[in-house]
């Protein structure tokens, strides 16, 4: 387990991280968030004493992390982290034995993650040679070849095309089920949302909110109603008190109401405008939730 008590650090006058708690399982998802600026980078980058914190500790296992603990893990830097004009295979190769792996093993690993990534065509190519999705997938390999305990990524979804984003999340969701604790930072909340049972939300150097996903859904203060009326002969929502217009797509319009709204008042109104073919009332997407905590 890995487990990040009361982090603190500044820079000048500028207090990059004020007291961040945060901790993650072997076998655990754990989507890291917050708005550029955050903290997230210092954070991830302390687990490898590529930071100092002025204060804090950063523990796995229980025990402060050693040089051989970090041989275990594998880290995926938001800025390119590999060498431009080496090739794809010797470069992932090279990383496995930097972790310990034999000069043999190391370039069989490297071989099935070129292979898992859809880069074994490209084996003997250059990074310089690979488009900026292809490059993303290169970078991850190499964190992923040693087979690591734990593995901490910076924006891993950033250039990738849909196809790429799906891909690279069951590969993650997979590590996660063979046992490895994986630590992600994303903007792409709703992918975050989709993978991800936990999340830690962090701003301006601090924890807004922190917990399992469906949970902060569940405890958000507002729900959403969405209602589509068809022949519909006024703008009935005028008439409602105490909800608020998110959407209107033609005749479907959400609604952003109070924990404690009053249904029923809600859809009579709808009733009696028009013929009701959608009623549906749900929690706020983590997109949503997020905004809510950096925003207090």
């Amino acid at each position: 387990m890995l487990e990040v008590i009361d982090l603190k650090k500044s820079y000048g006058e500028i207090a990059a991280l004020r007291g961040v708690n945060l901790r993650v399982a072997k076998g655990q998802l754990l989507g890291f968030l917050g708005p550029n600026g955050a903290g997230k980078t210092t954070t991830m980058r302390s687990v490898f004493g590529l930071v100092a914190p002025d204060a804090g500790e950063v523990l796995w296992n229980g025990r402060p992390i050693s040089d051989r603990d970090r041989l275990r893990f594998g880290y995926m830097p938001e800025e390119r982290g590999l060498y431009p004009r080496m090739r794809n295979s010797e470069q992932v190769a090279y990383f496995g034995m930097l972790h310990g792996l034999t000069q043999a093993g190391a370039h069989a690993a490297a071989k099935r993650w070129l292979g898992e990534f859809g880069l074994a065509d490209r084996s003997r190519d250059r990074l310089e040679e690979l488009s900026h999705g292809n490059q993303q997938r290169l970078q991850l390999a190499a964190a992923l070849v040693h087979s690591p305990e734990l593995l901490v990524l910076d924006e891993p979804f950033a250039g990738l095309d849909p196809v790429g984003v799906g891909a690279m999340g069951e590969i993650l969701a997979s590590q996660a089920a063979a046992g490895t604790a994986v630590i992600f930072s994303s903007h792409q909340l709703d992918l975050v949302e989709d993978l991800c049972d936990d999340v830690v939300i962090i701003n301006e150097g601090a924890v807004a909110l922190a917990g399992a996903v469906r949970r902060l859904r569940a405890d958000a203060p507002h729900r959403h109603v969405q209602v589509e009326v068809h022949n519909s002969t006024s703008d009935w929502v005028k008439q409602l008190e105490d909800v608020r217009i998110v959407g209107r797509d033609g005749d479907r319009v959400t609604l952003d109401v109070g924990h404690g709204a009053d249904l029923g008042s809600i859809l009579a109104a709808a009733q009696a405008a028009g013929d009701v073919v959608e009623f549906s009332y749900e929690p706020p997407s983590l997109n949503e939730v997020f905004l809510d905590a950096v925003s207090q």
